[in-house]
């Protein structure tokens, strides 16, 4: 009985390609976890403003959209192997110039905004296409299993990146976080090489050519109303009532500012994100993954108001970790229930416009309640949020009935051949 509850490792005894993409890429998000944590609390050592870290979203957003669609096209346009190799070289650069200049001294806003940018570009260009890996080699419930443990790797970079970057920071200086992130890209590389090359499907019968072909993902999801509402799930959970923003704000408000104490919240999400994704066997072999998303988004805006409201920090940790918990099953069912209904000729751009909601909904969140926390405080902005999150997911659930009745079909799809040669 306990067992059927735990995640299912299917994914990662049946396909060599997933599994080593999968590894590779765990190794990769610890390092671009910590890296994450190090310069938004250079952001805040520098400026000590919550307008100013909450422009670090903005900074994300501009460069994410327009990479992220050109990520897409590319996806369904060329071989996506290759695209992944050169994407996360180009990372590795970045990120090894972006530490160079911190541990030289340089305490400009200008200068590290302008290397965020550049990370945020390359990672967008990169990230649809690694969400087009798993339904390449996955099919049926293999699939949200393959999702599931996806998700559990990135928890746990969550989880223990920010903690040991806090101790790193505090102990060494923000440089070295960005080191071992540098030095963490060399596995996705090896996980990469692992991959199947994957040459571009034709294109969809009566599909323009062309630039206007970028178009073609965006339609899909304009007449596709289950997606489209997945899409507007995390669209609320994530610009309503994300609190990443504010927890260098709530932290010197309540906790003393230490960097120590910041590097457990994001930790405290990751934490419940990965208990959700060791006990996610029920939750991926349930068909209806619309019901468990509307659920969770529900649960994650409760949760982030509790933390802001909450006046411990015992208490606040426990309020992140339910949130956590809760994000991993809206991300987990919206994968499933994009990827299952996409074609492959399709996926690439439709995966770029989730990659925007997922990634973008936040940068833009970050922005929203750094504002509102300029202007009265991080608890309210955090109270606010979480409240206007739990009334937008009854709404769309009340608007979209399609979304809450749909169902994953359980028989497996033929999968690609598991060799990794040329």
């Amino acid at each position: 009985m306990i067992r059927s509850h735990l995640v299912d490792t299917r994914p990662l005894r049946t396909s060599r390609p997933f599994r080593a993409f999968w590894a590779g890429t765990a190794v990769s998000q610890f390092g671009g976890s910590m890296s994450s944590f190090a310069l938004l609390y250079y952001v805040w050592e520098i400026s000590h403003s919550p307008v100013v870290v909450g422009l670090v979203g903005l900074v994300v957003a501009v460069p994410l959209v327009v990479c992220g669609l050109i990520g897409g096209h590319l996806a369904d346009t060329v071989d996506r192997r290759a695209l992944l190799l050169w994407s996360r070289s180009a990372q590795l650069v970045v990120s090894a110039a972006t530490a160079a200049l911190v541990i030289s001294g340089v305490r400009s806003i200008p200068v590290v905004f302008v290397m965020i940018a550049l990370t945020s570009a390359l990672s967008s260009l990169a990230a649809p296409v690694a969400q087009t890996v798993p339904p390449m080699l996955l099919g049926g419930t293999e699939l949200s299993a393959g999702l599931a443990l996806t998700r559990l790797a990135g928890q746990l970079a969550l989880m223990t990146g920010p903690a040991i970057g806090g101790v790193l920071v505090a102990t060494i200086g923000v440089g070295a976080c960005l080191v071992v992130d540098s030095v963490t890209f060399l596995a996705a590389l090896w996980g990469i090489s692992r991959l199947p090359r994957h040459a571009p499907r034709p294109s969809a019968a009566g599909e323009p050519e062309g630039g206007t072909r970028v178009l073609g993902g965006l339609m899909f999801v304009v007449r596709t109303p289950v997606i489209l509402g997945a899409f507007l799930v995390d669209i609320c959970a994530m610009v309503l009532a994300l609190p990443a923003a504010l927890f260098p704000v709530i932290n010197a408000e309540r906790f003393g500012g230490s960097p120590m104490t910041l590097g457990l919240m994001l930790p405290a999400i990751g934490l419940g994100g990965v208990l959700a994704g060791l006990f996610s066997g029920r939750l991926t072999a349930y068909p209806r993954q619309g019901l468990i998303m509307l659920i969770s988004c529900a649960v994650w805006g409760a949760a982030t108001a509790a933390f802001g409201a909450a006046p411990t920090l015992p208490l606040a940790l426990a309020a992140l970790v339910v949130a956590g918990a809760a994000d991993t099953f809206t991300v987990v069912s919206r994968g499933t229930m994009v990827q299952s209904a996409t074609p492959d000729e399709l996926r690439g751009r439709v995966s770029s416009l989730d990659y925007l909601v997922g990634a973008g909904g936040p940068s833009i969140g970050d922005l929203r309640a750094g504002t509102i926390a300029g202007l009265t405080s991080g608890a309210i902005s955090c109270i606010l949020g979480g409240l206007a999150c739990v009334a937008g997911a009854g709404a769309i659930a009340a608007a979209n009935p399609g979304l809450r009745r749909w169902r994953l079909a359980t028989a497996p799809r033929s999968r690609r051949p598991e060799s990794s040669s040329a």
